[in-house]
């Protein structure tokens, strides 16, 4: 995982598929099952964020563009 700060409340992260995934799984267990003491607020904020996610995810092409820098393919003009 990297962070980078893009401006004080603004962050850019770069994350493995995988570290994502993890992330989403522990929030959707806390939405579903929100400990006792959680404030319905904070769960309906996480919910949010969830709903957001999934919005985005439905919206990523089905593959990573093939190019320069990924494991997807050679680069432009040249035959594999």
């Amino acid at each position: 995982m990297r962070l980078e700060r893009e401006r004080l409340t603004v962050l850019r992260a770069t994350l493995h598929a995988h570290e994502l995934a993890t992330l989403m799984a522990a929030a959707r267990y806390v939405v579903h099952s929100a400990p006792t003491g959680m404030p319905e607020e904070a769960r309906l904020q996480l919910a949010r964020v969830l709903d957001d996610y999934d919005e985005q995810v439905r919206r990523l092409p089905p593959h990573a563009p093939k190019g320069p820098g990924t494991k997807h393919g050679p680069p432009p003009g040249q035959v594999p």
